[in-house]
């Protein structure tokens, strides 16, 4: 007999009712024997929930489950979060109750490449400025909108993961000239695709646009920063889309003053939980400046995507419920 469980899915309200009703009415839980609670904010130490009776924790990145969290949550058995990142969960704590992580290792590989293509896009046609001179300027003109073609440029794709494959058959179909950094190299996708793996000081300073698709772990915390962005060929693009902290804040917004960098596309910052409690101080500089465009965090945001993370999560939750947790984090 099925052991019945019961799953809380936090600040779930941005999922909208599309989503409630998809968990709440999901016959893939019903079946294993899982219950469904929709508890409207996100789970940390500040925000405890009175009822604690669940045993499944469903988070998404603004969770972050903290030893604090784990030890206020005396009926927790499992968590997985409903993104490919786990940074926000401590893991050492988690393990210590014997509490497996689970989380959602592809759902957005080729949405997530589209989006750094599209901030790319704006940057090299500057499509937001020539917008904004016909809707708000009422000009029609075109002076001082030239860009520049990517056919022919050299891209540097940091990261070659699932992601970052993406990215490359993407440049591949645009003529663009790759290299990429990884410190696992895929030799047989790279000869497939006609690219070469660097150092990262030489696909610095090679790359016209240089495009982030590493994980974030203490290996790439700060992989560039203000001892090697002064590599980077000068009026090069930077795209980033993984996560903040892989770029040191104070050093790309130095670069993009001085003109080292003629841009960036920024959908993640160091300090986007503080943005997102409504601080914006803390990346007011960087975010002001003219030849930067700042998204808050939406790289992974279309319906298609949407429903594969809830489709996995519902998966990792009827696995676990049957004994089997898939999708473990290590």
């Amino acid at each position: 007999m099925t052991q019945n469980h019961k799953a809380a899915f936090f600040n779930f309200e941005k999922w909208g009712e599309e989503g409630k009703q998809y968990v709440t009415e999901s016959p893939a839980l019903r079946d294993a024997g899982v219950e469904v609670a929709i508890v409207s904010n996100t789970l940390d130490a500040a925000h405890i929930p009175a009822d604690t009776d669940f045993d499944i924790a469903a988070i998404f990145m603004d969770s972050p489950v903290d030893a604090a969290t784990i030890a206020a949550l005396p009926n927790l058995k499992f968590i997985t979060t409903m993104s490919t990142g786990f940074d926000h969960i401590d893991l050492a704590s988690a393990a210590a109750r014997l509490i497996p992580v689970s989380s959602v290792p592809a759902y957005g590989e080729n949405t997530v490449a589209e989006f750094a293509f599209a901030l790319i896009l704006a940057l090299s046609r500057k499509i937001r400025e020539a917008n904004a001179r016909v809707r708000d300027e009422h000009r029609f003109e075109t002076d001082g909108l030239r860009g520049f073609d990517l056919a022919g440029k050299t891209i540097g794709v940091v990261g070659t993961g699932r992601i970052g494959k993406h990215a490359v058959r993407m440049a591949k179909g645009f003529g663009m000239n790759i290299v990429a950094y990884d410190v696992y190299h895929d030799d047989a996708f790279a000869a497939e695709m006609g690219f070469s793996y660097l150092e990262l000081t030489d696909l610095l300073a090679q790359s016209d646009i240089i495009t982030i698709h590493a994980p974030y772990m203490p290996s790439t915390h700060h992989l560039i920063n203000s001892g090697n962005i002064g590599l980077v060929k000068p009026g090069a693009i930077l795209i980033n889309t993984a996560r903040g902290a892989i770029v040191e804040t104070a050093a790309l917004t130095a670069a993009l003053k001085s003109g080292r960098l003629g841009g960036a596309g920024i959908d993640v910052l160091e300090e986007e939980a503080a943005m997102k409690a409504g601080d914006m101080s803390l990346d007011a500089d960087l975010v002001q400046l003219p030849n930067v465009i700042v998204t808050p965090h939406n790289a992974f945001n279309t319906k298609e995507a949407y429903f594969r993370i809830l489709d996995t999560t519902i998966e990792n939750i009827v696995a676990f419920a049957k004994g089997a947790p898939t999708n473990l984090v290590k």
